[in-house]
């Protein structure tokens, strides 16, 4: 019985433990005494390289047959010595061991675990370098190689009519690849896909499977010949010894080691493969993104990985779709692993404008993602009540693309329906780079620029040896057409030469002798026909003696300049990218990353905040609190604790950033949405659970801010009447202890806190009803940990007691306002401001009875207050109008038990600055007004009940 087997690599064994190890665990089934040594040094020395390698079922040179025999375990110490653990004995008939004669069987002595080691390195480097790794120069494994290579012999070239690919399959079996007839074919489909490979290698006629996984038709009955770029890229210089062709499995024919690539095809299809104790997984690349790449490094050796990526910036996938970041790509590119988020490429299609209904279209889908599966994945979790928002889902893919309709209920986000698809969906899926090549007969992780490089170093090689191999076939028929020329020069000598002989090696003899030829010129001379001895066919020959000769120079000099080659390769490179270059189907989108946060799969939805004196905070959805009418009790806002009482209730949106306002000047941040949601008679969740509040220290303001634009500040103003501006940018990092907001005089705290720009204006009112209106570029922007300037003149026992800001749309409807008041001194028209205060009385006053004056001023009255009672809150009011032209906008009152009354401001009476005002809210058995918000109803969500609407609020 012949033995085939394989010299094992020293190289894998040590880049590869795993691999190893892998094997050895085989053994322990055995026994669990092996012993495990080192391989043997016989072994370390092999070194061979990958065109020498064979599969085990090739032939190797003969050798002295064994006849089998039994084997069995060595149990005698004395035999075996301390190194026979493990041992196996081979015993002939008579029970002698050892290989002594005696004409009886030959006897093997060794040990199981290097047998099985030495077998299991053959069978892991047949596996790498004939099957599961591509070469890195001409980017294909063996199997590929070998369609390719025998769809070129039998002509099936882009011109010529397809052939039933069980032909090509059965060439590939009978002649290169001793497998499965399965594995062939599966091969040559997935080089005919365009969804598996960027620029598919072979052009296919019939079904030959689809994105949603279908199987291709039986090999019987689909067809297929070689694409045109193919032929350009890998097949154009193959019989010009350009690469070396060794012996096929049974030794009948040669086949080629490797094709001359002309471009990195491994870049452009990528490539996939499992083999033992390693994978790979290249991704596809853009064909002319490629070539310039290749061009760059060629111009610059030295270029960094960054200049590289100005010509090929990422990957480009045949299906498309959006590579979300390039972190990935870097690392990929830098070391050869890496992870290349990619997301399906999606459109939002308007169903009905009038009921705003929306629907998802997929138009592009991740590389490798099955577009079948997928659907179902999203039928199944809509099933589930895991996905929301959607009521339908249908695929109208047909021959013109794909086209995945998902249709979202009324009032469903897209946005939000759409990032839970990336989060619970292949939609988004991730390519995990491992970019392992076999170079030089060893499988090596290679980065980008290796990868080129190593392919230049490859492309060199064959245009060397292409040179080469036409110098030397120009040299041969230079040789020749000068004897022919030295012929017909002396034509008439020939023919007496010729006449006189009386053999044909006489007379190759007699020619060579007199005329000086070699023997390959006199038998050239000897082959020409007599219509060839004419004075036109002389000159012929003349010019192709001229042209051999320029070419030989042209060769020559090729072959002593490496920039000539380098230049040819770069022309070659060019020539097929102008004629099968394609434009990028991925985009690329600048992002940190794909992955998806809690914020991208919550609806930024409108919320309320309830914050108490003692520092619980509560979220509730806002139509928590119905509309009611003035004068009545209200409705509880819900628990307390003891001694504790409301300080702040606004309206925010769920993705907006919290900025929180302590009395002693810090603040601190967090995401709205982060609050935990509550019932209205819940006690809410302490501050100290969400901020890292220090002790005894209070939230005085809260600013919920959607964008940290530019031109925007924020206005405080302390209880003392010290006011400053800040840019909101100073508050858009913000570590988790807090900054410095403000800085506090001993005995003062920060109150309140309003964003504004210096086209604004500012309301100020004090306890005692006195009111300033100052515009907000009169207050210099100062920085976080300054104090301010006096904002208002106070007197003994007064402070300040509210602030709010009038925007700037108000600006010239108020100046209009201002001078119909100067001809009018009755007007009563808006913009107001609404006083609220701390017994339950209300009033609106025109804003236009106050005039604007500088800080550090006394003001004017703008609420005349019996001895008990004192200012609670002052708004702005008039920013937005219903049809009948009165304010739609909604005032928020909270007791100081908790209790919450929500009135429009169209039911508070306009009167005059010195009148007490209307009551608003009955206190008799809740205390007095703690906090007022403005919610604005104008923002309303049009599918909220029709007596709940919700809205933006203006804090007080």
């Amino acid at each position: 019985m012949k033995l085939h087997t394989l010299n094992p690599q020293t190289s894998f064994v040590q880049s590869n433990p795993m691999a190893f190890s892998t094997g050895i665990r085989l053994l322990r089934c055995y026994h669990h005494h092996f012993t495990f040594t080192a391989i043997p040094s016989r072994f370390l020395g092999l070194r061979k390289a990958s065109s020498e390698l064979r599969f085990l079922s090739s032939v190797t040179p003969p050798r002295k047959q064994v006849r089998p025999v039994s084997a069995r375990r060595k149990v005698t110490e004395e035999e075996v010595g301390d190194e026979g653990n493990g041992s196996v004995i081979l015993r002939d008939r008579d029970g002698n061991e050892g290989g002594g004669g005696g004409g009886g069987e030959r006897i093997v002595l060794t040990e199981l675990h290097k047998e099985a080691t030495e077998a299991y390195m053959s069978y892991a480097m047949s596996v790498l370098l004939g099957r599961a790794l591509p070469d890195v120069r001409d980017g294909l494994k063996p199997v590929h190689r070998r369609i390719l290579y025998a769809m070129h012999e039998l002509g099936l070239s882009s011109k010529k009519p397809y052939k039933k690919c069980a032909r090509v399959v059965g060439e590939v079996l009978g002649k290169f690849h001793p497998h499965g007839d399965n594995a062939v074919y599966d091969s040559l489909v997935r080089m005919a896909q365009d969804f598996s490979l960027r620029s598919p290698l072979i052009r296919g006629h019939g079904n030959f499977g689809s994105i949603d996984a279908d199987p291709p038709a039986a090999m019987r009955y689909t067809e297929c010949r070689l694409e045109a770029l193919t032929e350009a890229m890998l097949l154009a210089d193959l019989e010009q010894n350009t690469v070396d062709f060794v012996p096929n499995f049974d030794n009948s024919q040669k086949e080629p080691s490797l094709l001359p690539a002309r471009i990195p095809n491994l870049l452009l299809n990528g490539a996939s493969g499992i083999a033992v104790g390693m994978a790979t997984n290249i991704p596809p690349h853009n064909l002319g993104e490629l070539v310039d790449a290749l061009s760059a490094l060629i111009h610059n050796p030295e270029a960094t990985l960054q200049e590289l990526l100005e010509y090929m910036p990422g990957p480009d996938f045949p299906t498309g779709g959006i590579i979300m970041g390039n972190i990935g790509i870097l690392e990929a590119y830098r070391t050869g692993r890496g992870r290349v988020v990619i997301r399906g490429k999606t459109d939002i299609e308007l169903l009905d404008a009038k009921t705003k209904r929306a629907a998802i279209i997929i138009q592009e889908i991740p590389y490798q993602t099955n577009k079948a599966s997928l659907v179902e994945k999203i039928a199944d979790l809509v099933e589930n009540k895991t996905l929301e928002g959607v009521s339908d889902i249908r695929d109208e893919s047909d021959r013109s693309g794909m086209r995945v309709v998902i249709e979202l209920k009324r009032g469903s986000d897209p946005a939000i329906v759409l990032n839970n698809l990336y989060r619970l969906t292949a939609l988004q899926s991730s390519f995990s780079c491992n970019m392992v090549g076999i170079l030089n007969g060893q499988p090596k992780l290679m980065g980008l620029k290796e990868l080129l490089q190593a392919f230049l170093d490859f492309r060199c090689s064959v245009v060397e040896r292409r040179a080469k191999y036409k110098l030397s076939q120009a040299q041969e028929r230079s040789h020749i057409v000068e004897g022919i020329i030295i012929g017909l020069d002396n034509l008439d000598e020939v023919i007496n030469t010729i006449r006189k002989a009386s053999s044909h090696a006489l007379v190759t003899a007699n020619l060579r002798k007199e005329f000086e030829l070699t023997e390959k010129q006199a038998e050239a001379i000897l082959d020409i026909s007599l219509r060839r001895l004419t004075a036109l066919e002389r000159n012929k020959f003349v010019d192709e003696g001229k042209s051999l000769r320029a070419q030989i120079s042209k060769l020559e000099e090729l072959l002593s300049s490496k920039k000539q080659i380098l230049q040819l390769i770069e022309e070659e490179a060019l020539e097929i990218k102008d004629k099968y270059f394609t434009p990028r189907r991925s985009q690329l989108e600048d992002t940190d990353s794909g992955d998806l946060e809690d914020i991208d799969v919550i609806p930024n939805e409108e919320m309320l905040l309830a914050i108490s004196e003692k520092g619980y905070v509560k979220r509730m959805k806002p139509d928590t609190f119905n509309l009611q009418n003035r004068g009545t009790i209200g409705k509880s806002v819900g628990k307390l604790r003891v001694n504790d009482a409301m300080s702040d209730f606004l309206v925010c949106r769920a993705h907006d950033k919290v900025l929180y306002f302590s009395d002693k000047g810090t603040v601190y941040s967090s995401l709205a949405y982060k609050i935990p949601e509550c019932s209205r008679t819940a006690a809410g969740t302490p501050l100290i659970q969400i901020l890292s509040l220090s002790d005894g220290e209070r939230i005085t303001s809260i600013i919920p801010v959607s964008e940290f634009a530019g031109d925007q500040y924020l206005v405080m103003l302390t209880v003392n009447g010290y006011i400053k501006k800040v840019s909101l940018n100073y508050f858009a990092s913000i570590r988790s202890t807090g900054i410095i907001a403000i800085q506090l005089v001993p005995g003062d705290e920060l109150k309140w806190v309003k964003c504004c720009s210096n086209n604004d204006f500012v309301a100020m009112a004090s306890l005692n009803g006195m009111v300033i209106l100052t515009p907000c570029a009169n207050i210099r922007a100062l920085g976080r940990n300054t104090r301010g300037s006096v904002a208002m003149r106070l007197k003994d026992g007064d402070k300040v007691a509210s602030m709010d800001i009038i925007p700037d749309a108000l600006q010239k409807e108020l100046d209009m306002t201002l001078a119909v008041h100067q001809r009018n001194r009755r007007s009563m028209n808006g913009p107001w401001l609404l006083f609220v205060s701390e017994s339950g009385y209300g009033k609106r006053v025109p804003v236009s009875r106050f005039r604007t004056s500088p800080l550090n001023r006394v003001g004017l009255i703008g609420y005349k207050f019996s001895s008990e009672d004192r200012l609670a809150a002052v708004f702005v009011v008039g920013f937005s109008f219903g049809e009948d032209g009165e304010s739609d906008e909604q005032v928020v009152l909270v007791s100081q038990s908790g209790t919450v009354n929500r009135i429009k401001v169209r039911d508070i009476s306009i009167q005059s600055r010195y009148a007490r005002g209307v009551i608003l809210m009955r206190l008799e058995h809740a205390g007095k007004i703690q906090s007022a918000s403005l919610i604005s109803a104008a923002d309303a969500d049009s599918d909220s009940d029709p007596e709940v609407e919700d809205a933006a609020a203006v804090e007080a």
